[in-house]
Formats: structure tokens, sequence, C-alpha cells
């Protein structure tokens, strides 16, 4: 007997299973009946924080001769951005509305260190309004020493170089999505700053090997994680007058508006991302199936859903990891393919030593690719299937993992769903047993779930403030 799932993948894509998979997923959470509504009550009734409005009209030099950042984010988070559940047209209305000129409000897209937006993917993803009233968008560039301002360091050392547009406005207001994070315990709030806007030299030490060493900078956490609690003094250094975060569902639907104080706003935002997002599961598996999800758009992207896979995976057993790779770059980018490629060649340990050698140079990226090391430190990189419909012979060859199709990665398969079909086939085939005899889980929210063999650990359900 077969079933069929869905997982957002690829437009939702659709796998038919045999019952004798086990789906695992994220509770349910009920969605915002109303998410215009409730994006309108956060902004009127923010958590320790005055309205927009207030922040303005305290101003001593007037809302006509004031500047405005609005901080977004980039096309590897799906953050609402238009629709009924757009968050960044209320919040430039409402600046509008204060009497804040549109020439005089900057949308910046906090980058960190990745790519740029395309013109293409600005207009795609942010709400035409904004630039209908003379609002420009532009991206943070890690790189442009023009666009950057040393700011001074934090107690860990870090340089604080920030996007100098941000520095230089009136008001800074962040937005963005909470969603389980590996390094920083959740994403949103700070992190719109911090990696979002900071320079390439400040990532030296916040994603250095140390600091994400450290047991406590993993999923869900914030309490005495060093990665958080380094973005977050960059913050604060940097200075936020108000965010706006929302949470989703595992169809990215949206579960909560929370809207306020940089911390007490964002800590509300990961109570209740926590009450949901992580579930318990009572055993591992020989074949855990897991998928990029809208994150992964590369290789780079993919390694979250990966990280939460092994930790369900049985000693000799297997991870099959679909991606559909549409970014420009399928891998990433040069830094990260460099460092993935040592990786595959030295192995997770001798990678680890070098990276902690006192002669190796920090090579941005490396971060990622040390979250790999997470995957492969228990498992031969061989069990590791991989399938993404962009990538070929010499994709495969750079990266750690085995193609999912036997064969040098030549082979494609027509959908996702053929792919996994003769995936777990020849994945069984090498086990010597038949699926029916092996023990095989799919994780169908991918990267967004927090899979847990420690009951102890799934919280008990919490309401949202933004339900209305």
């Amino acid at each position: 007997m077969r079933r069929t799932i869905t997982c957002a993948l690829a437009d939702q894509a659709e796998f038919e299973i045999p019952d004798t998979v086990d789906v695992l997923s994220m509770p349910s959470s009920t969605r915002l009946p109303d998410p215009e509504q409730a994006i309108q009550h956060a902004l009127d009734a923010p958590i320790a924080s005055r309205t927009i409005e207030q922040i303005i009209a305290e101003r001593e030099e007037g809302p006509a001769s004031l500047t405005v950042c609005i901080v977004v984010s980039d096309n590897t988070r799906p953050v609402p951005y238009t629709g009924a559940s757009g968050i960044l047209w209320p919040v430039v209305e409402r600046v509008l509305n204060c009497g804040v000129p549109g020439k005089q409000i900057q949308v910046i897209v906090a980058t960190g260190t990745h790519r740029g937006l395309t013109d293409l993917e600005m207009r795609t993803m942010f709400d035409p309004r904004v630039r209908e009233h003379g609002v420009t968008i532009i991206n943070h560039d890690c790189l442009d020493e023009a666009q950057l301002v040393n700011i001074g360091r934090t107690s860990r050392g870090s340089e604080i170089i920030i996007n100098r547009t941000y520095m230089e406005s009136d008001i800074r207001i962040l937005t963005g999505l909470v969603e389980s994070h590996f390094m920083a315990g959740a994403s949103g709030g700070r992190k719109s700053v911090c990696p979002g806007l900071i320079g390439e030299q400040s990532t030296f030490i916040f994603h250095g090997y140390p600091m994400l060493a450290h047991p406590n900078a993993t999923t869900l956490i914030l309490k005495d994680n060093p990665c958080h609690l380094e973005s977050l003094e960059m913050a604060h250094a940097a200075g936020v007058d108000f965010i706006i975060n929302v949470t989703l569902d595992h169809e990215f639907a949206c579960t909560g508006v929370f809207a306020g104080d940089l911390e007490a706003a964002h800590e509300a935002a990961v109570a209740f991302l926590s009450s949901y997002s992580r579930y318990a599961v009572d055993q591992q598996y020989d074949i855990v199936i897991t998928h990029g999800g809208f994150v992964g758009i590369n290789h780079y992207q993919t390694a979250k859903a990966a990280v939460e896979a092994a930790k369900l995976r049985k000693d000799d057993g297997y991870i099959i990891l679909l991606a559909d790779n549409t970014d420009t770059d399928v891998i990433g980018s040069l830094y990260y393919r460099t460092t993935i490629q040592l990786l595959k060649l030295i192995g997770p340990q001798a990678f680890n030593r070098l990276i902690q050698s006192d002669d190796w140079t920090f090579i941005p990226e490396q971060w990622q690719v040390q979250e790999w090391t997470r995957v492969f430190d228990r498992m031969p990189m061989d069990h590791l299937r991989y399938y993404s419909p962009q990538f070929g012979p010499h994709e495969y060859a750079m990266t750690p993992g085995s193609p999912l199709l036997p064969g040098d990665g030549s082979q494609s398969a027509g959908t996702f769903a053929e792919a996994l079909e003769l995936g777990l086939a020849a994945v069984a085939q090498e086990i010597g047993k038949p699926l029916e005899g092996l023990s095989i889980a799919f994780i169908q929210d991918g990267p967004y779930g927090v899979p847990s063999l420690d009951p102890q650990t799934c919280r008990a359900s919490v309401s949202s403030p933004g339900l209305v």
C-alpha cells in the first residue's frame, strides 16, 4: 500500500511513499484568520515598545526631514512581503502617513555575505506600492567599503562593521521571519543587522570555529548561545528602533505577528515558534528522507536540513536529501565551493583541525561547512544521497555525499517523486534488504521542523499574541 504526501519543495512537491514510511512533521499550528488585521494589531500594540508613529513624533527634527531605513530579508527566507500577509507595505504606509517623504525612506536587503538580489527578484518579492511611493530598494554589499562604517568592537573582539546607509538613518526598522536556525537558535530579530548588514570582516569571530563549536550554538536555544549573543550585541551597538517579525507554518501560512522591541518581540516569537516547530521522535532510522524546502536554493542552504536529519539516522543509516537548487550559484559562492570541496577531500575531523589551526586563514562561509562536519562526524560521506535536478557530474564531484541516482550524477529523473523512488530502491539494494524490512522516515517539513529524540525538550503549546 502507498499514500500521497506533499512537502514545501518545488511548489508543494507530491510524493507517493510506502505505508511503512513514518511521516514526521511539526504539530499543526493555528493560522491567523485575518493576517492583515493581525499585522495592524501588532503595529498598534507593539511588545515593550512605542509605536512607529510615536517613535517618529518624538524626534525633534520633524517627519519631513527624517530619514528612515527599513531592513528586509533576501530570497533565502520565505518572508511574506506581498499579499494579505505582507509586512513591508503596512510599515512603509505608516511611515508615509507620519509625513516622512517616500524619497527619504530606504529599504535595504540584508544579504549578509550572500549575493545581492536582481531587480527582477526585488520586483517579485516586494509589494509594488513601495516603489510607487518613491521608496528605493538597495542591496547590502559586505565587500563594498564605501557602504560600510566601523563603529567599534564587541566584547568578544569582533569588528562591528555596519552598512553606512543604515547607520546614517534617523529611524531604523527591522523586518523578517522567525524560524529555527541551527547556529543562532532562531532567525529574525537581531539577525537582520548581524549578519544581514555587517561587513565581511565582522564574520571572522562571529562565525569562527570556537563560537559555532559551542554546544549552545544550536537550534531553538537563545540562552548562553554565543552566536545569538554576538549578533544581539552588534544589533544593539548599531541601534534598532522597532522590529516586525512573523512566524509561519509548514505551508508558509502566517501563524503569528510580533512587533516592537528588538529583544522582547523576538523572544516572544521564538517562544511561540518553539511550541510547534520542535516535536518528539521515538526512534532512529535506517533511512531518513528530507528536503531543502524554500531555503534550499543552493547546496550551501541545504546544510540545515541535513543537520536535523542526522539526529534521526542510525549509526549505519543513510540520509536522502532532495533540493531544488534554483539559485544562479547552485552550490554557493566561491568561498563555499572552495571549503566544501576541501571537506570532501580531507574529511570532517581533518577539516575541523585545519580551521582551528593558527596557520589557517579564515574564509567566509567556512561556517556552513563546519555545520556539515556535524553530519559527517559519525557518518560515512557516501551515506548521504543528494538529489538536485540542477546538479550534474561536476557539482556532485565537488560536494560531499553521493548522487541519489546510481552513477556519476549525469542521470536525472523527471520529478522529485521519481528520483526518490529510484533512489530508495538503490539504497535498499546497497543495504541488502527490501524496503519493507527497513525503518524509513520522511521529514515532511525539511529544514523547518526540529525533531528531537528527547521528549523533555518539546515545549507545551503557547498562544500567539498575533492571533485576532
